[in-house]
């Protein structure tokens, strides 16, 4: 959901090239769209049958299983070195456990919708921790302004004029501490693991397993075995994992290597779209008119911090 939010994968930088796949890119990025859009419908249905914790472990469950038979067609082997498996655990945990369970306790109490929006705040999250983390991303007065209009647009998504009124504060601290984790891993990650002579790959599925490991130990901690398995939710889950952790992140990279990160990150934006879209068609979640401006607001903001100079 990644959103190049919602992949939580080693940097593009670690990726190689591929051969020329046969289906369009623009049908790819449609698809990839899509399905990080649906994917936060799916966590909501996933938690109306089984626990948080129980429906991200699920998800990555099948989302390494995934990964793990794509390692195998491609025959590429697990990384090697104590400190690539030492640097993947905290990427498995800021990328991978942490947000994945962070969104799924959020959507105990507030809407798919809102979810799907606040996921979009990455983009400004990383713009303001790289003023401070990355020196050599320096900011320009339009990355700036576009910092200040996105969170402009989170307060009006939030209607902060209306005192916050009906608004879940647990459940939508936890959404946009998740959005957060996502850009706090990715410049852990570059610091860490790009220009590593692994594949993406590789590391993805790595990174993978070890989130799955952790969430593996924490869940029968917090959690009970479910009395009844409901199937809708399971299906749910199995879905997010196969298409919303595994597929996607299998697309993603291939869009990456093609047409490069920054067109492909602009799937970020389609997200919260089709993520409102689903959870209102759908689900019947009710929209005030302040969601989708405040979602505009916060796009046009999240689209000017990714200005660089001479672009």
């Amino acid at each position: 959901m990644t959103t190049v939010a919602a992949s939580a994968t080693p940097a593009e930088a670690t990726a190689r090239p591929h051969p020329r796949p046969r289906l369009d890119w623009r049908l790819r990025f449609a698809v990839l769209s899509l399905i990080w859009g649906f994917s936060f419908l799916l966590i909501k249905v996933g938690t109306e049958g089984y626990a948080p914790f129980q429906v991200t472990l699920g998800r990555l469950v099948f989302g390494t299983a995934v990964l793990a038979a794509a390692m195998v067609v491609r025959r590429e082997r697990l990384p090697r070195g104590v400190r690539t498996w030492g640097h993947l655990t905290v990427a498995a945990f800021l990328l991978n456990a942490l947000p994945f369970s962070l969104f799924a306790y959020a959507e105990l109490t507030i809407p798919s919708t809102l979810a799907g929006i606040c996921n979009a705040t990455s983009p400004l999250w990383g713009m303001a921790l790289s003023l401070v983390a990355l020196s050599e991303d320096r900011p320009t007065r339009v990355r700036v302004a576009g910092l200040g209009i996105g969170f402009l647009g989170v307060l009006t998504v939030l209607g902060a004029w209306q005192g916050f009124q009906g608004l879940d504060a647990t459940g939508t601290a936890m959404a946009l501490l998740a959005s957060l984790s996502y850009p706090i891993g990715w410049i852990y990650v570059r610091r860490t693991l790009a220009g590593s002579s692994e594949s993406h790959l590789s590391l993805t599925g790595a990174q993978l397993l070890l989130a799955t490991i952790q969430l593996a130990v924490v869940t029968p901690l917090f959690t009970s075995l479910p009395t009844r398995f409901s199937p809708l939710p399971l299906l749910a889950i199995v879905a997010l994992g196969v298409l919303g952790t595994g597929v996607a992140v299998l697309v993603q990279y291939g869009l990456v290597a093609e047409v490069g990160p920054t067109t492909a990150q602009m799937v970020t934006y389609f997200i919260p779209v089709i993520a409102t879209a689903a959870g209102v068609a759908v689900l019947g979640e009710s929209l005030r008119w302040s969601t989708p401006v405040g979602a505009v607001i916060v796009l046009v903001g999240a689209a000017l911090t990714q200005v660089r100079k001479g672009a």
